[in-house]
């Protein structure tokens, strides 16, 4: 083959109009000494698009991770949920994005930290998204403590740093944080790979079945590769893409990883008899089954970084038939907030991105905005019509939302049954010796950086009240009088 022939079979580089770029090494000057031109179109626009390549950074789970799978469920679940995706042998394509919630996106991946675990399901129902972490509870059980939880977690606005004097300031007005604290400075705050970690959905969501009767579950991923962890040393030693690089290399090898999905159920008359609230993003449901529905495989690493793990976008809101949202207080600011922050972020079309896009077809009036590159043809955007595009909206009363009762006030108040402490110590007491110890060690070299003595004392009375032990330990490597710790508790 000739040279010539060669040249003819390459693939032309194009402009973003698709006209063919003829030369990409030099700019167009007025002759061999004069000024760049402005009617460069293609150096314009390829300088254009450059200084647009960054998006805002994620608030909270800016550093993550993508990757393509599929889920496959083991059992029908109708008894429960209308939900198509549960359905015996059915797969249904996933996308998952794992990460770190805090720290920004260019972070070392094994600071400690929760992880996220987001799945996406692309069901023949539009897309559902199951948005939990590794830890299957949260520091606050109240949206409205949102904004100012990460700001006491984020580094200072006056010295860029992050700083446990600002976070344990916070936390020592929040009892309710002791459990999730008392989890996210153990060893599970330091996975050893996303690949070695369970997931959690948190919150407590309504399930409805045809008949329209509700329960409410709680989802686990329950890791099928076990569950490792490093401890502060071997956190400290590990690489800076440890995370990315070993799930891109296990999927790219063949060594899909793999998760078995089950969840809790609660029967409405049940919850009385629970000591604590159900709908509280800071317990768990401690003795209640958990029943398997399928397994989640991840076994394709996506083509590009930004396209799929940078633009994917959940939302908790994002439900299918027969999944609705329970009373959890969390999950209910939740269900604004993350929809909210995808709109900023990337655009109010934002769903239509082939990530984010559902494998069913969108039917309904939303129009223009940017990035409104969806076909819309015809002039009827808007419903009830009696024009001949009103027969796609169907009044099926299948897909209506689930009615339930209202009962009393509307108020401002905090929860019934808060219990605080004691999950935390059963947490604390489930621990081998070595892990307390760990804990112990981890949670005192922040703690003892706090200068404020009464911050310390509150916190190390939390940590007291959900367990002796925990506290005197404590109290001891951040040089706290456990008298003084006794004593308040009795006030």
């Amino acid at each position: 083959m000739t040279g010539q022939a060669v040249a003819e079979t390459r693939p032309t580089m194009t402009q973003d109009s698709g006209a063919p770029v003829g030369d990409n090494q030099n700019s167009k000057t007025a002759g061999a000494f004069g000024g760049v031109l402005l009617e460069d179109f293609h150096l314009i626009e390829k300088l254009a698009r450059f200084d647009r390549e960054r998006i805002p950074e994620r608030v909270v789970h800016a550093r993550g991770i993508g990757a393509h799978g599929e889920f496959v469920a083991s059992r029908d679940f109708s008894e429960f949920t209308k939900a198509s995706l549960f359905e015996e042998g059915k797969t249904t394509p996933v996308f998952v994005r794992f990460s770190t919630v805090i720290h920004p996106k260019g972070s070392p991946e094994a600071l400690r930290d929760p992880r996220g675990f987001a799945v996406k399901f692309y069901t023949d129902e539009g897309n559902w998204d199951l948005v939990g972490n590794n830890l299957p509870v949260f520091f606050i059980r109240d949206a409205i403590k949102f904004p100012d939880m990460v700001h006491s977690l984020k580094p200072s606005p006056v010295r860029n740093v992050q700083d446990p004097n600002r976070f344990f300031d916070f936390f020592s007005h929040i009892p309710e944080s002791t459990h999730m604290l008392t989890l996210v400075y153990s060893d599970l705050g330091t996975p050893a790979s996303l690949r070695e970690m369970d997931g959690h959905g948190v919150h407590a969501l309504r399930l409805v079945n045809a008949g329209g009767e509700t329960v409410f579950a709680k989802f686990k991923w329950t890791s099928l590769q076990g569950v490792r962890t490093l401890n502060a040393q071997e956190a400290a030693a590990a690489e800076f893409n440890y995370a990315t690089r070993d799930l891109y290399e296990n999927i790219t090898a063949g060594n899909f990883p793999k998760w078995e999905l089950s969840a809790q159920i609660l029967r409405p008359e049940d919850i009385a008899e629970l000591d604590f609230n159900p709908f509280d993003a800071t317990k768990i449901w401690p003795g209640i089954e958990e029943i398997k529905l399928g397994t989640m495989t991840l076994n394709r690493v996506p083509d590009n970084f930004f396209q799929a793990t940078e633009l994917s976008a959940f939302a908790p809101g994002v439900m299918v038939p027969g999944i609705e949202a329970s009373p959890d207080r969390l999950l209910q600011g939740r269900l604004f907030s993350y929809a909210d922050t995808q709109r900023y972020r990337i655009g109010g079309n934002y769903q239509s991105l082939p990530i984010n896009a559902p494998k069913v077809e969108v039917r309904n009036h939303t129009q223009d905005g940017k990035m409104s590159f969806v076909p819309q043809s015809g002039e009827i955007n808007f419903q009830p019509s009696r024009a001949q595009n009103d027969n796609v909206f169907v009044d099926d009363n299948s897909k209506r939302q689930s009615r339930y009762p209202l009962e009393g006030l509307t108020q401002q108040l905090a929860i019934k049954k808060p219990q605080p402490f004691k999950q935390a110590g059963e947490a604390y007491r489930a621990f081998t010796p070595e892990q307390q110890g760990n804990l112990i060690s981890n949670l005192a070299g922040d703690l003892g950086q706090v200068v404020n003595q009464e911050v310390r004392e509150i916190m190390v009375g939390h940590f007291y009240a959900a367990d002796s032990d925990f506290g005197e330990r404590l109290a001891k490597a951040v040089d706290v009088d456990i008298e003084r710790v006794r004593q308040a508790r009795l006030q």
